[in-house]
């Protein structure tokens, strides 16, 4: 399967994309254009064979505070917000999952996490993980971190995870 990923554009039709799940099928078609073409609070980039979307990530520029790090990440960083790319949504659709499409659109993401560190500063990559996304994380080197406030009470909490820049290979 040859593989391209580009930008979101306001012509593409997000209708049929189908993941498997609601929450995130309803994003991309629905406020996933808005977010990016109107609001401006982030960029969705699309996996494409041939005409048909495969997947999505969705990127946003975001903050860590230092505290939230562990110990030894946050040694010689100084003491304010820093500066991080957070994968905000990313998914597959059904027919592709399996297929490396997620992998693909995760590489392209930290691939920006160091475009983004050498043009206006990164320490690395942010992502909430749902439950079921955990591990896929993990594999790439995402270490959780604890959350200073704003916790869900009403279902499940994704677990916020964190891959410092260093960890990155430069051929992502």
């Amino acid at each position: 399967m040859k593989l391209r990923i580009r930008r979101l554009e306001p012509t593409d039709d997000r209708r049929q994309f189908a993941s498997g799940n609601p929450d995130l099928d309803r994003f991309f078609q629905r406020f996933a254009g808005q977010n990016q073409f109107r609001h401006h609070i982030g960029v969705t980039y699309i996996a494409l064979a041939e005409d048909t979307i495969l997947g999505f990530v969705t990127v946003a520029p975001s903050e860590i505070e230092l505290s939230a790090l562990p110990k030894e990440r946050s040694r010689q960083l100084p003491r304010y917000p820093l500066p991080v790319l957070r994968v905000a949504r990313l998914a597959v659709a059904e027919q592709a999952q399996g297929h490396g499409v997620g992998k693909a659109l995760l590489r392209f993401a930290l691939a920006l996490a160091r475009q983004t560190a050498e043009e206006v500063g990164c320490i690395g990559v942010v992502v909430d993980a749902k439950p079921e996304a955990q591990a896929f994380y993990r594999q790439y080197g995402f270490e959780a971190f604890r959350v200073l406030e704003g916790a869900l009470l009403e279902r499940p909490e994704p677990l916020p995870m964190f891959l410092p820049l260093s960890a990155i290979p430069s051929s992502s």
